[in-house]
Order: C-alpha cells, then sequence, then structure tokens
C-alpha cells in the first residue's frame, strides 16, 4: 500500500528535513509540498492524501485553521510538526497522531510513523470518528477580550487591546500597559496560549509583545535584535524566538 502523504511548512529546511526521512519509507509517498496554510487547502483537496505532515504557525492560515476549514475533505491522519510546545494540547485533543516538536531526531520520527501505520489500519468507522471529533475539536477557540487580575479585593479589568508587553515573572506575569503594571497569577506559556497568535509573539524567553506597538527593530552584534515599542521601551529579541517574529510579522528582519 502506498500512502499519499502532505508536507506542510513554510520553512524550507523543514520541508527538506521531512522528505528525506520520507524517502526511506517505501509505503509512504509524499506527492506535494506546502509553504502556507493557503497552498495546503488547494493542494489537499486536489491531491486528497491519507497523510500530513502540518506545521502549526505559518502565513496565511495556521495549522489548526487549515483542518477546520477543510471540514470532511480534511485528512484522517494528521502530525503536528512545529517549534512550538504551546499547541501540544490542542493537538491531541484535534485527535492529532503525534505532536513532533522541532528540532527531532530520527528515533523519535520513526515512532511516530508506527502511530501512523497503527492509525491508517484502524477500522473505517473508527477513522471516521476520530476525524469528526477533529473537526468539533478544531473549531476556533475565542480569545479573551480581557484579562482579569486580583488584587486582594480589588478586581481589575485590563482590554487585551490596551496590552504593550508581558513579562515572565515565576508563576506569575506583569502586564505593562503604558505606565501602569499588574501582576497576573498565570505562566508566560498559559498566558500565551490564550491570547491571539497573530497580535502576539514571544521575543524572549522571559518577554511576550503586542507587535502593533513594535515601532523599530535594529540588530545588535551578539546576534539579538534590539526592539524598540511605542513607549519608548526597549526590549531584546532573541535569535531562538526570531523566526516566530517574521511569522506574526509577515516579514524578513
Amino acid at each position: 500500500m502506498s500512502v499519499r502523504t502532505l508536507i506542510v511548512d513554510d520553512e524550507p529546511l523543514a520541508r527538506e528535513r521531512l522528505r528525506t526521512l520520507l524517502a526511506s519509507e517505501p509505503d509512504l509517498h509524499p506527492v506535494a509540498e506546502c509553504a502556507d496554510g493557503q497552498e495546503a487547502m488547494e493542494v489537499l483537496a486536489r491531491e486528497r492524501p491519507a497523510l500530513v505532515f502540518l506545521d502549526v504557525e505559518m502565513p496565511e492560515r495556521d495549522g489548526f485553521g487549515v483542518l477546520a476549514e477543510m471540514g470532511p475533505g480534511a485528512p484522517p491522519v494528521v502530525v503536528f510538526v512545529t517549534a512550538w510546545p504551546q499547541h501540544a494540547l490542542r493537538a491531541f485533543d484535534a485527535a492529532a497522531v503525534d505532536y513532533l516538536l522541532k528540532p527531532f531526531t530520527v528515533e523519535r520520527f520513526r515512532r511516530t510513523l508506527t502511530r501512523v501505520r497503527e492509525r491508517l489500519a484502524a477500522p473505517p468507522g473508527d477513522l471516521r470518528q476520530q476525524l469528526q471529533r477533529m473537526f468539533q475539536e478544531l473549531r476556533p477557540e475565542p480569545t479573551p477580550e480581557r484579562l482579569v487580575v486580583k488584587t486582594g479585593t480589588r478586581t481589575v479589568l485590563v482590554a487585551v487591546d490596551d496590552l504593550d508587553w508581558v513579562e515572565s515573572a515565576g508563576n506569575y506575569v506583569t502586564l505593562h500597559i503604558g505606565a501602569e503594571t499588574h501582576l497576573l497569577r498565570e505562566t508566560m506559556a498559559e498566558l500565551e496560549g490564550r491570547l491571539p497568535s497573530r497580535r502576539f509573539a514571544r521575543v524572549h524567553r522571559s518577554a511576550l509583545v503586542n507587535v502593533d506597538r513594535i515601532v523599530s527593530l535594529s540588530p545588535t552584534l551578539s546576534g539579538d535584535h534590539r526592539l524598540v515599542l511605542r513607549d519608548g521601551q526597549e526590549l531584546t529579541l532573541s535569535r531562538t524566538y526570531r523566526t516566530r517574529l517574521e511569522q506574526v510579522l509577515g516579514h524578513p528582519l
């Protein structure tokens, strides 16, 4: 049996690595590669692959949006491949076969293929139920319009639109809104998962920024970037998070 396989990732090197690994699997036949969500939808409708290796964060439309939009035309077997661990729980809730976190080893990839083959061998009725569950779970999750901050007996409502940036403080985060700051009892990873990913981007391990507040970026000798917000606040964009910010901005730095 030859399994029609699609690779979807906006990073050329990531697509090349998957293509190389799949070349040694005679039962898995790559039929196409896509670099963004819109292209993926067109190819999915045309090629009808049974297996898709799907990136999460992409231009045009993210991986979850691609599957939700496809509805009954979506493939029964999906493996999410991404550099962002915060989407893992949602991926498994969506009945994904696996969640490959970049960079992954060959051994880890082979474990994924074992799960893929088990899913493909499942009775058709099981696959239909899993696919139906996927559609239900992939409906866009509502993002909060405001954050509720409790300070003693006082409750403050902070509009998400007003956020300039967020600073990690252990099991808390500090919300920066102009000259005001508020301490919210939530980890950076938890808050990042709730905020709209097209407007907020992690620029450092301890800093999350509303991209609408960025006015300039300039490279530093260390290979990082100096980022300046509207209010003059300066932050560091580390090399680790550069690709993520480029995806949100839709432009290379």
